[in-house]
């Protein structure tokens, strides 16, 4: 009876430590799925982010709300404070000891803060270029767009959103216009044949961004230059890009040739800096005038932009 009552005991430890921890963290992964899916569902309408993807990310970054972040912190998913951060902090210990991460008061501020992250980041901006039910590529791409540094990042995201068929929540949206930049495949306009452009589109092709037409510029080509082929001054198109005297400019370089707007899309309110940006590459990105951008978020046209600071592109 003694070894009888001892194999008993050694089975139902077993059992504990496997699948008896399992359907554990299997329930404590349903009840933080059943907390956030409205938040998450809301968050992909609102910037575009798969809600599978806002669920594995949440999920994998916070131990399903149970780690120190999360519950001290309200940060679910473990975003560090980064330059430019000016709210709460934790000190907690990651990647290196006691490393500067965000707090928040409620988890939806949280959750908010992760989305503005992902879409208004230069370095997540391909993201949005993706299907949003492309969950595979959208978690590939956090990979390889630097958001965690596990080698296995991508696979343990995809095997979580299989796992708890995360992706039925991603419901048909309304897709957000693809990220502000000069894509593949970009809007090719052709103008009629009293248009100003007309002559030029026989041999350069015209885009539109904002509502915008630019060029990419080719080798051999100035400002002066394009002036005259588009039939313009060239005090006209050195104010359409933001600049003062004319160039040599590098092929590739966006040029436009017609007047940018005072505010961008609404789709884009805000920008976070990347470092190296400048208030005119945010300002040619957008297809947004250097002064106005520059009066909204009260910044001196010339001034130093630190990672992380917040670009107002609309009037606030």
């Amino acid at each position: 009876m003694g070894k009888i009552r001892f194999l008993l005991v050694s089975v139902s430890f077993l059992m504990c430590a496997s699948g008896g921890g399992y359907a554990q963290s299997l329930t404590t992964r349903q009840a933080y799925i059943l907390q956030y899916k409205d938040l998450a569902i809301k968050n992909m309408r609102e910037y575009g982010i798969p809600a599978s993807i806002i669920l594995s990310q949440a999920i994998v970054e916070s131990g399903n709300g149970t780690s120190r972040l999360a519950r001290e912190a309200n940060n679910h998913f473990g975003i560090k404070c980064h330059t430019g951060w000016t709210g709460k902090t934790v000190a907690h210990t990651d990647d290196a000891p006691n490393e500067c991460f965000r707090k928040y008061d409620h988890p939806t501020e949280s959750f908010k803060d992760h989305a503005e992250f992902l879409r208004y980041r230069t370095r997540y901006a391909f993201l949005f270029d993706l299907s949003p039910y492309d969950y595979k590529g959208w978690a590939h791409g956090l990979k390889s767009a630097g958001y965690a540094v596990n080698p296995q990042y991508a696979e343990i995201l995809i095997r979580v959103i299989e796992e708890s068929k995360l992706y039925e929540y991603d419901r048909p949206v309304t897709t957000l216009p693809a990220s502000p930049k000069v894509l593949e495949k970009p809007v090719i306009i052709q103008p009629d044949s009293q248009s100003p452009l007309y002559t030029a589109s026989l041999y350069r092709t015209i885009y539109q961004l904002n509502n915008v037409s630019f060029i990419l510029s080719q080798p051999g080509d100035t400002y002066a230059s394009l002036a005259r082929e588009f039939k313009l001054f060239k005090r006209e198109i050195l104010c359409f890009n933001d600049l003062k005297k004319d160039g040599s400019i590098a092929p590739g370089t966006v040029v436009y040739v017609a007047k940018k707007k005072k505010q961008s899309a609404r789709e884009f309110p805000k920008h976070i800096t990347e470092e190296g940006e400048s208030l005119r590459t945010i300002a040619q990105r957008y297809g947004v005038r250097l002064a106005s951008i520059s009066k909204y978020s009260k910044i001196n046209k010339n001034e130093y932009l630190t990672e992380g600071r917040e670009i107002l592109l609309r009037k606030p």
